[in-house]
């Protein structure tokens, strides 16, 4: 998840600040250091203009450098979300329990960008389900437009 802005704010529960910041230490100490390392055995491979793994490793290693520049970007413009009182609204780090007509419940947690996760019941703030649930109450309806049409959620419960 790249922010829009280097000031944009970074919604982002404590775990999520936690792998976030494992994951930059990880590409820091561990797979840039690989990489260069990789890299100074390629170039003592001949001409680097003709080593095909030279460029490889090159290429490699501007991915890792950009995703370390995108981790410290979240990790500098990180507003952690600290469980609020339970009042019933649904705000940023609430779970939720929702369920549409004719179909199981569901739950999520609403979480920033930089963490949104739907296979592990995170949904960012700026999705379509996520912004139309901000602000709603246990017992509301909310419909959101998919290219297939509107589709209706009830909230069963907030966390």
């Amino acid at each position: 998840m790249m922010l829009k802005e280097a000031t944009d704010t970074a919604y982002i529960t404590p775990r999520g600040l936690a792998k976030i910041l494992n994951e930059l230490a990880r590409l820091r100490d561990d797979k840039r250091i690989e990489i260069v390392e990789r890299l100074h055995d390629s170039m003592a491979g001949g001409d680097s203009i003709d080593n095909t793994e030279y460029l490889l490793v090159q290429e490699e290693l501007a991915l890792v450098e950009g995703r370390i520049r995108e981790l410290e970007n979240i990790r500098r413009n990180a507003e952690v979300i600290q469980p609020g009182e339970v009042d019933g609204i649904i705000h940023i780090g609430s779970t939720v329990v929702i369920q549409e007509e004719g179909t199981e419940l569901e739950t999520y947690t609403i979480v920033g960008p930089a963490e949104a996760n739907p296979c592990e019941g995170c949904i960012s703030n700026r999705s379509p389900l996520g912004r139309a649930l901000l602000d709603h109450t246990i017992g509301e309806e909310v419909e959101i437009e998919t290219p297939d049409g509107p589709m209706c959620f009830r909230i069963i419960a907030v966390n």
